[in-house]
């Protein structure tokens, strides 16, 4: 593993105070407990740490539809009974597990801007890494909330890859199926996703080994569906022969990583058995590709345990994780961190359902998808969109004056939906014009969620 690479951490000191309501399980406040551990192991000094842009309209609208972002950044605990049939339409509101809370939109700018901002400066050389934890909101649909997600940071996150690279990968080892990105890419081949999850019986319902991909994404989305209580050594194996055969075959020029820290033990919705340490070996893992590379957190729901695994892969990612003592520093929020004030967690003796058999017809069938894909699939020339930020005034407007007038400059120019659509398809987003209807087997799990005890409530800080 190359030992110097240039980091860049995006953190809003306001994340951590955003609150989904009383016993919901997304808590944003295990980001603000991950920065805090970074600072009190000193992380930060090795890296350039950054205050994200709050992205707009435009930006979100480039993956979503203009009516559910307007609805977004409309609603709120005063005026939500006004929007009945757009909380139904949107999956937003009590009946859901996407509820509306003070902040929400702001709060998903500030997710969003984060990934957008990471992907910009690995497309111009400014970072190797980028790692933003408020992000890999992945269930988030083009028009709808799902699975405490309500913009997909990710897809808006590869868009702007897209640009810089014919190729981008995306990988995903929360616990559950990374569906709104697979949905998103799911006829083209200009992003391979690979997502690990539990399959079955469980949120989100989708991802099982068959769904691979159509049109000319067919073969391009991999799904590696799981059971419960797989071990490190189990994962990180099936991990490394999937993802090395994947990178080696599709070639990509960047990849994404989604680390849903709801894999770990002990966690609250979670079903596997993995430590701190084997989750990490997945992010080594990708780390030493050297390939420019975005680090996003995603699921978590024992915040405790969330912020220990993203403090200690944020020192993974600056190779300074050796460096860690396990015994955790006085830091803002060390009293949840009781009894033993440790880095490191132990498995817990749970059975692992996936057996040896079962992990090597995954490996098999998996192989065998990908003999049917074309080597680093190449892409033909077409429109990309400009950057929304440009360092050079002078440069752009230079660009300006030579830009064929029948161009689209940006997508505010767009007088119309078919003009929005065409810069969606220049950066491969072509599923709906296509017609494909990818429709996701999903059942309600609101009870499962909301019947589990808070065990993170007892702490006040």
């Amino acid at each position: 593993m190359s030992n110097r690479k240039k980091v860049a951490y995006f953190h809003d000191p306001d994340i951590g105070s955003y609150y989904y309501g009383a016993g919901h399980p997304m808590k944003p406040q295990r980001i603000r407990m991950t920065h805090s551990l970074i600072v009190s192991y000193n992380l930060y000094k090795h890296m350039e740490v950054y205050r994200p842009h709050k992205s707009d309209v435009n930006e979100l609208t480039l993956f979503h539809d203009y009516e559910y972002v307007d609805f977004l950044s409309s609603i709120s605990l005063e005026n939500y009974r006004d929007f009945t049939h757009q909380l139904k339409r949107f999956n937003v509101g009590e009946a859901t597990d996407c509820p509306v809370f003070d902040g929400l939109f702001q709060f998903q700018q500030s997710c969003a801007g984060a990934s957008i901002d990471g992907a910009s400066k690995l497309n111009h050389h400014c970072a190797d890494i980028c790692v933003n934890w408020s992000g890999g909101l992945h269930h988030a649909k083009m028009s709808e909330a799902s699975g405490f997600c309500y913009i997909n940071d990710i897809v808006l996150g590869i868009l702007e890859l897209l640009k810089y690279h014919a190729r981008v990968m995306y990988i995903d080892i929360d616990v559950h199926h990374g569906d709104g990105v697979e949905e998103a890419f799911y006829v083209t081949h200009r992003v391979m996703t690979v997502s690990f999850h539990k399959f079955g019986d469980y949120f989100p319902g989708t991802g099982d080994i068959t769904d691979i991909g159509v049109h000319h994404g067919k073969y391009y989305s991999v799904n590696v569906p799981l059971n419960d209580g797989i071990t490190d050594e189990a994962f990180y194996e099936l991990f490394q022969v999937v993802i090395d055969k994947c990178v080696q075959t599709y070639k990509p020029g960047a990849i994404i990583l989604q680390c849903g820290a709801d894999s770990l033990t002990g966690d609250r919705l979670g079903r596997f058995n993995l430590t701190i340490k084997g989750h990490a070996r997945c992010v080594e893992h990708v780390r030493s590709y050297n390939l420019p590379l975005l680090v996003l957190g995603g699921g978590g729901y024992t915040i405790r345990n969330v912020s220990r695994c993203w403090a200690y892969e944020t020192g993974v990612v600056l190779n300074k994780h050796l460096e860690m003592p396990d015994q955790i520093s006085l830091n803002d929020y060390y009293d949840y961190y009781a009894p033993d004030f440790q880095l490191h967690l132990q498995p817990s003796n749970i059975a692992n359902y996936n057996s040896p058999e079962h992990l090597n017809r995954i490996k098999i069938r998996i192989a065998e998808n990908l003999r049917n894909i074309e080597h680093a699939p190449g892409v033909q020339f077409s429109y990309v969109p400009p950057d929304f930020f440009n360092s050079d005034p002078e440069d752009e407007s230079d660009k300006e004056n030579n830009e064929k007038p029948n161009q689209i400059k940006d997508l505010d120019m767009c007088d119309t939906a078919e003009e929005r659509r065409s810069v969606l398809v220049a950066t491969g987003i072509k599923s709906r014009e296509l017609g494909v209807n990818h429709l996701l087997r999903r059942k309600n799990y609101e009870d499962d969620f909301f019947d589990m005890p808070d065990r993170d409530q007892n702490i006040i800080v």
